[in-house]
């Protein structure tokens, strides 16, 4: 989009298109530029403002951010899995070469499942509760192999459930969902998106409802079917401890924008947006006092619709102030966090790079955790 036009919004738009990431042309995945706008009763819901990433087979991103950052609305928009009658989307969505903005419905579901799948949420609820488990992942490989039979659709079912760890997956190939356990939804959830062995697989907070045990089961299991299929895979989670765990790389986001991006060592040993403090504060330390409490943000995260000027996170921002009245009036542009060891690393934020390692060494101090 050129600076001169409007936005979607049909306001102008005078920041720069950042470049989606120095591996751009070889990534599988590359999005630049996406915008995401929604029409209510309201107001428009600007809820991807801007966002440009990119990601290579055989890597995994981490977009962490608040409820309301618009990490779902991004991966639903990469799928096409918004309303086209309330949803407006520009920017450049390529999977595999191919554009999928503008692209008609039949072409998009075509490359669901096939090309890139998803990972929901809640098992229980993306599964039908009517058809048998083993039934609705053949179903899913038939849709993209129409001359397969249904004897070879459920041995594929049966190897998929296999794959994932399910026990004696003939059996359970003839089970409803209320049958498994919330581990086992899980897995099934993951069988039936690799079933026709996508090269993108966007998992949507895939370990919020389960326990300690089998999250790590379940991030494990996704580590190594990676390995296995080269996939490339988007993980979106609030829990940068998650993210510290299997991700290469990672973006934050805060009010529809990208705040910080750059490889999982650069954001989470040297962090460089406030932002991304306040998150690292929320998560327990293992190096740190045990009887430490953890450190909330204060505030509450900004309406997609009626943004605070400047800099989204200002009003939450203790160190807004130093910034002066730029962080009221200009939003900031994603720009190189430093020199040398900061190659690849981008930060959205006013304050100088002095300025942040001066006052990120007193945010460790103030909350005591040592990261």
């Amino acid at each position: 989009m050129d600076s001169s036009e409007p936005s979607p919004s049909g306001e102008p738009d005078d920041r720069p298109v950042v470049p989606a990431q120095r591996s751009d042309q070889d990534a599988y995945l590359r999005v630049r530029d996406l915008r995401v706008r929604f029409d209510t009763e309201d107001g428009v819901v600007r809820a991807v403002d801007g966002v440009s990433f990119a990601v290579e087979r055989g890597r995994t991103l981490g977009i962490v951010g608040e409820s309301g950052s618009g990490k779902s609305v991004t991966s639903l928009a990469i799928l096409g899995l918004h309303d086209p009658k309330r949803t407006t989307i520009t920017g450049e969505i390529s999977v595999g070469g191919r554009q999928v903005v503008g692209l008609g419905d039949e072409e998009v579901r075509r490359l669901r499942g096939r090309d890139m799948a998803m990972i929901f949420q809640d098992p229980l609820s993306a599964l039908h509760p009517y058809y048998t488990v083993g039934r609705q992942i053949a179903e899913a490989y038939r849709v993209h192999h129409p001359k397969a039979n249904r004897r070879e659709a459920r041995q594929r079912a049966v190897d998929m459930l296999d794959r994932v760890g399910i026990p004696q997956p003939a059996r359970r190939f003839d089970q409803y969902p209320h049958e498994f356990s919330g581990g086992m939804r899980q897995r099934a959830m993951i069988a039936m998106s690799l079933v026709n062995d996508p090269a993108l697989l966007i998992a949507d907070e895939p370990t919020t409802a389960l326990d300690v045990t089998v999250q790590a089961q379940i991030l494990d299991l996704l580590a190594d079917l990676q390995a296995e299929f080269n996939s490339a895979i988007i993980l979106i989670t609030h829990d940068l401890g998650v993210v510290g765990q299997v991700a290469d790389d990672v973006l934050v986001m805060y009010g529809g924008r990208a705040v910080e991006r750059g490889s999982v060592e650069q954001v989470l040993r040297a962090p460089q947006h406030p932002y991304t403090w306040g998150l690292l504060s929320s998560v327990p330390s293992l190096h740190g006092d045990a009887d430490a409490d953890l450190v909330p943000i204060p505030g509450n995260p900004p309406s997609l619709i009626n943004l605070p000027p400047g800099c989204a996170f200002h009003p939450r921002c203790r160190y807004a102030d130093r910034a002066g009245s730029r962080s009221r009036t200009e939003v900031p542009e994603l720009r190189p966090a430093g020199e040398g060891d900061s190659a690849g690393h981008l930060v959205a934020c006013h304050l100088s790079a002095e300025e942040r390692a001066t006052f990120y060494a007193e945010d460790i101090a103030s909350v005591g955790v040592a990261r």
